[in-house]
């Protein structure tokens, strides 16, 4: 409470501190429409309860195992706010969990996000909040739930944080990955959109130290406007083209989604002891973004291996004879894919091996 000049203390309102409970219910009446424009069988319920509602059996499983994902977006966001682009970074957060649900074999069923921020913009969140609607959309699950909170002193200005939640489910037996990889089995490449989601505090160096704008005219192919909207290209979302894969072939024994690490550490997490993956780089093209940001940092090739994905977003692998058929089910899926490796066989842990070089162009 406050003072006033005849000593009484004046009342210190929730709004006063920070926290606009108004804005919050009209924000979340504004957003009720991309959230209904998201289910799916087993997903019915709006948005409004103390938790999100979704049915199994409705939604055709008969014994299943769930599994569960939660990720952010990282210092990409800061590029968003920085830019005042606001309606994509939505899709990267559903991207990084969806495609970390996948790789195990798991149908997307229902988001739930969470966003923080120091006080609460409704332009700026329902446009946060289109995106993870068309996120979930392109995923084929529910968006069901959230929570948005505002506090000031802990953000700042127009800063702001996400992160999301989500839940898929596989039939008992269908888990990815299987158990029969070996030596043999060929990897394959789905492309990436572009940088996707991590690395971003590398890339934010680069364009202060190197002098850049995010309003600046990309410096590279493309058809993009500006450098921050070229840095702005979500994350692809490979869920439902891997699902009609699986769906129409047995071929895929394992996936591993392609972030942090780059192919050097993500790979070896779906393989077992004894096996490595051998990576032929004269088949891996990086993008123009990559082969810039690989300029800007002079990264040698190990570090550009583990720390960006390269052009590859999403690794399948697969028995040699059942390879063709895999490919052409991915394009006809609207992949763009290419075998990039093969599996050997090896001593220990698992691990990536490298032939040829990085290729790229500008």
């Amino acid at each position: 409470m406050t003072s006033n000049n005849d000593g009484k203390k004046q009342p210190l309102t929730y709004r006063d501190a920070g926290v606009d409970i108004d804005a919050g219910n009209a924000f979340v009446n504004m957003i009720k429409p991309f959230a209904k424009g998201t289910r799916r069988p087993g997903a019915d319920s709006d948005l409004g309860g103390f938790g999100g509602l979704f049915d199994l059996k409705s939604a055709g499983f008969n014994d299943p195992i769930l599994v569960a994902a939660n990720d952010g977006v990282g210092t990409k966001v800061k590029i968003a706010i920085e830019t005042g682009i606001h309606d994509t970074i939505g899709i990267d957060l559903v991207a990084m969990c969806v495609n970390d649900l996948i790789v195990q074999g798991a149908e997307p069923l229902f988001f739930l996000d969470y966003l923080a921020t120091a006080k609460l913009e409704v332009e700026t969140a329902t446009n946060i909040i289109k995106g993870i609607a068309q996120g979930c959309e392109m995923a084929g699950c529910a968006l069901i739930g959230g929570e948005t909170a505002e506090m000031p002193g802990m953000y700042h200005g127009a800063d702001y944080d996400l992160a999301g939640f989500s839940v898929g489910a596989a039939e008992r037996g269908k888990l990815l990955p299987r158990g029969d990889i070996g030596a043999g089995d060929q990897i394959i490449g789905l492309a990436s959109s572009g940088i996707h989601s991590n690395g971003y505090s590398l890339v934010r160096k680069l364009v202060e130290q190197g002098g850049h704008g995010f309003d600046d005219p990309a410096p590279f192919a493309g058809d993009y406007k500006t450098l921050g909207e070229a840095l702005l290209e979500p994350t692809r979302i490979y869920v439902k083209p891997l699902l009609s894969a699986m769906r129409q072939t047995s071929a895929i024994k394992a996936l591993a989604h392609i972030t942090g690490g780059g192919l050097t550490e993500n790979i070896p997490r779906v393989l077992p002891d004894g096996l490595s993956a051998a990576i032929d780089l004269d088949k891996v093209i990086m993008p123009p973004v990559m082969t810039w940001l690989r300029q800007e940092a002079a990264l040698d090739e190990a570090e550009m291996l583990k720390t960006f994905n390269c052009g590859i977003g999403m690794v399948a692998i697969c028995a040699a004879d059942e390879c063709e058929n895999l490919v052409k089910t991915l394009l006809a899926n609207g992949e763009t894919v290419k075998i990039i490796g093969q599996i050997h066989e090896g001593t220990g842990a698992p691990d990536v091996t490298y032939k040829s070089e990085l290729k790229g162009f500008l």
